[in-house]
């Protein structure tokens, strides 16, 4: 996956700081449009060296479950399994799951029978095409965060994606909210949906999961 040239994906820290928030006490599937070994955005390797993301990549448990990711969609993901489901984030899911259907109809299911979904940074865009019953979107009404429009600017990357998150989360209905600086920490809470802004917030994500699913854990 490349973004104008530049090699993207999944973005390392925002999935290795919730997983080991939520590992001990939950069994965890990796789903993936193409299903075994999504790419990684390798910048954020470069960028995150903390013991819990190098960690990650070499937990073998971690690599076991990446070779067995789903494809996500309707049929290979049965959400009567799980309790809830969680979006990392990197510029993949603008360009892929934004309007990938089977997602779509995943996040759907879960959203509308009430589970908990989450995502974090640029995550959120993978529902923007999600729905309730009623037809109005995950977004309208609630408030909501992502990876800011002045945090795109500062990363140069602009020009770069289909479209803004906090843009489009904003036409959708969200009360969006954010840190006061960037890169500053921010988790919100909004009924069933959890939303961070950035890779600092991925840990706080986790957390607000392992709350939400406090009565479920094993």
């Amino acid at each position: 996956m490349t973004l104008l040239g530049s090699p993207t994906g999944w973005y390392l820290p925002e999935a290795a700081h919730p997983y080991y928030v939520l590992a001990p006490h939950f069994d965890i599937d990796f789903a993936a449009p193409a299903g075994p070994n999504p790419p990684l955005d390798p910048a954020s390797v470069e960028n995150f060296k903390d013991d819990e993301s190098v960690g990650f990549l070499q937990d073998d448990a971690v690599k076991a479950r990446f070779a067995a990711a789903k494809v996500i969609g309707p049929k290979t993901v049965d959400v009567g399994e799980y309790a809830a489901i969680f979006y990392v984030g990197g510029h993949g899911p603008v360009i892929d799951l934004a309007s990938h259907e089977g997602n779509i109809a995943v996040a759907n299911e879960f959203y509308r029978a009430g589970k908990t979904v989450a995502a974090v940074c640029h995550g959120p865009a993978a529902l923007v095409g999600v729905t309730g019953a009623d037809g109005k979107s995950i977004f309208d009404g609630k408030a909501a965060t992502s990876f800011t429009n002045d945090e795109e600017v500062t990363m140069n990357k602009v020009k770069d994606i289909p479209f803004l998150v906090e843009d489009r989360l904003n036409e959708l209905g969200a009360t969006f909210v954010k840190a006061p600086e960037q890169w500053g920490v921010k988790v919100v809470t909004s009924g069933t949906l959890i939303t961070g802004q950035n890779p600092a917030s991925a840990k706080g994500v986790g957390e607000a999961i392992l709350s939400a699913l406090k009565g479920e854990i094993n």
